[in-house]
């Protein structure tokens, strides 16, 4: 009998072991802290998947944040957008652990970072220490925690990343969350394959009414159906010490007890994330805010995550038969949630639709397609799009009608006018906008001229219409005036603003030196630290240049007092 236990117990941990090769004890906690999660792994966000975890702190910034493990800083990178202050260290296992959104880095690091800063005289900068330069002790304190670059409110990102810079889920190395909670299912969707198969008589998408039950399963009214369909969910997970949603770790299918499609959230490439906008429905997304997870796979969907697919995950109804459809949703916890959907099989019955009026341009999505009328041209490389499709194309003067935003796409295409009509002073500033919103209002697209040709890069459909800035940024002191003294101040805080094109870049001098101003876009704010003892003069004169993206520049100067 202990030799069969024994057996069991060998068993059992090696499967264990095989199920997840990664050490459990290398990587600690990044902070000291209990971990409370405000983003999981490979949660669904605009236009990918999260690559790490999100790690609330408490509301506010400032937490110490430690090395996961022994190793050196290979890389990092300041940014006003994306991750904002960003550290990279490199372990001696060969994994990467990432630390984004940080206040501040330690003194060591914040030295050498400051030395880059402003030897290269710019606030963006992206450095590759050498293994000697900046070598880091277990729990040694590298950073503190923030709300930089695209945050929206404090937290630490944290990731680990293999040596191919794929992000893995750090739960899987044993970093550990409380979580007794089943996944939630929010709605639940039906998918014809072609126009051979229905469900309830529809030939397109039909949601199908949930039914929850005391146990935490859920299930739907019995449908009926025929040919090749496949099914989709919104669904999301919570943890036991926070109320917000997060992203599931696993979904399974099974039709009639045989697993037929599987996404596994464990480990993904950036090259892949895009691929999201194939995974959810890109057109319920986009109309709706909703991310229906579609349990099938389409062409061009080719996530990593995906495994043992049978039948691209679509199920074949066949007539005068009863046939059972699961689902089973999970968190990394192992907590699960069911779904079950009775069908039965039957034909359609005979529905008189209206016949679909269809644009007259017709994409192909494995050959480049070009449009073009009047002084607008656009340009879609081969493989833009996942299918083929009609798409609606129409100028109105220098507005661009391109279709509605629901088509995800693969890469992005050039948007080409023609402005040889306007005058030379026009021609200066003007820029490429997206239209958005009820009232249209503009927004900016990097665009490009060469002689009388405008260009930008997009990677959405929608609305686009040229548009003409010719206001200068605004700058305006927040925590000073003009010929006072500023002895007490730790810091020298102005606010700089554009409302049409944005800002672009920034420069800022104090008696002519350049100094570290940080940009905050999401305060409209640079911040420059009296700690960096670039002013030595009881007398100095500020001066700062802002300019926008049509090259419209303000200048602001002011004289303060110091000692």
């Amino acid at each position: 009998m202990k030799y069969l236990i024994l057996l069991s117990f060998v068993i059992t941990f090696s499967f264990g072991q095989a199920q997840n090769p990664y050490p459990q004890d290398y990587f600690r906690n990044p902070l000291d802290i209990t971990l409370v999660l405000s983003g999981t792994f490979a949660e669904l966000r605009s236009n990918h998947f999260h690559s790490g975890l999100d790690i609330k702190t408490q509301q506010r910034t400032g937490l110490k944040v430690y090395a996961a493990a022994q190793g050196y800083v290979s890389r990092i990178k300041v940014s006003h957008y994306g991750y904002g202050k960003a550290l990279y260290i490199t372990h001696p296992n060969g994994y990467v652990s990432v630390y984004a959104h940080l206040d501040k880095f330690s003194p060591k690091i914040q030295k050498y970072i400051k030395a880059c800063q402003y030897e290269k005289e710019s606030y963006e900068v992206e450095m590759f220490p050498s293994v000697d330069e900046l070598p880091i002790s277990p729990d040694e304190v590298v950073a503190f925690s923030g709300n930089t670059g695209g945050s929206g409110g404090p937290h630490l990102h944290f990731e680990i990343r293999d040596n191919e810079e794929r992000p893995i889920n750090p739960l899987l190395f044993g970093i550990d969350i409380k979580d007794t909670r089943t996944p939630f299912i929010l709605a639940v969707h039906a998918y014809t394959k072609n126009e051979n198969a229905h469900v309830d008589d529809h030939k397109k998408r039909k949601e199908l009414r949930l039914i929850p039950h005391k146990n935490g399963d859920y299930s739907t009214e019995p449908v009926e159906a025929l040919g090749d369909i496949g099914f989709g969910i919104v669904s999301y997970d919570k943890q036991d010490l926070a109320n917000n949603k997060n992203g599931i770790s696993n979904i399974q299918t099974f039709y009639n007890g045989n697993k037929n499609f599987e996404m596994d959230f464990k480990r993904f490439s950036f090259a892949e994330s895009k691929h999201i906008n194939r995974f959810i429905d890109f057109e319920v997304y986009k109309e709706k805010k909703s991310r229906i997870q579609k349990l099938f796979v389409q062409s061009g969907n080719s996530l990593s995550m995906l495994k043992d697919v049978d039948n691209n995950g679509y199920v074949t109804v066949e007539d005068s038969t009863n046939t059972v459809y699961k689902v089973r949703v999970r968190d990394f916890k192992g907590n699960e949630s069911w779904l079950s959907i009775p069908i039965k099989g039957r034909p359609a019955k005979e529905v008189l639709e209206a016949p679909e009026l269809k644009p007259n341009h017709y994409i192909q999505a494995d050959q480049i397609n070009e449009l073009e009328d009047g002084n607008v041209a656009v340009y879609f490389p081969n493989k833009t799009f996942y299918e083929d499709f009609y798409i609606d194309f129409g100028i109105d003067s220098d507005t661009l009608n391109l279709h509605k935003d629901i088509v995800p796409l693969m890469k992005s295409y050039t948007i080409t006018y023609d402005i040889s009509n306007y005058s030379d002073e026009d021609k200066d500033k003007l820029f490429i906008a997206k239209l958005y919103g009820y009232y249209k209002n503009p927004s900016y697209i990097s665009t490009k001229r060469l002689g009388d040709k405008l260009s930008a890069r997009t990677k959405s459909l929608g609305t686009f219409a040229l548009a003409r800035d010719t206001i200068g940024p605004t700058i305006k002191p927040k925590n000073f005036q003009d010929g006072k003294w500023l002895s007490k101040l730790n810091y020298l805080k102005v606010k700089i603003d554009d409302d049409l094109s944005g800002i672009s870049n920034y420069r800022a001098t104090i008696n002519g030196k350049w100094i570290l101003m940080e940009y905050d876009y999401k305060k409209d704010t640079l911040t420059y630290d009296f700690g960096d003892n670039i002013n030595t003069e009881t007398e100095n004169n500020l001066k700062i240049i802002v300019t926008d993206n049509v090259g419209n520049s303000t200048t602001f100067e002011a004289t303060f007092f110091r000692k």
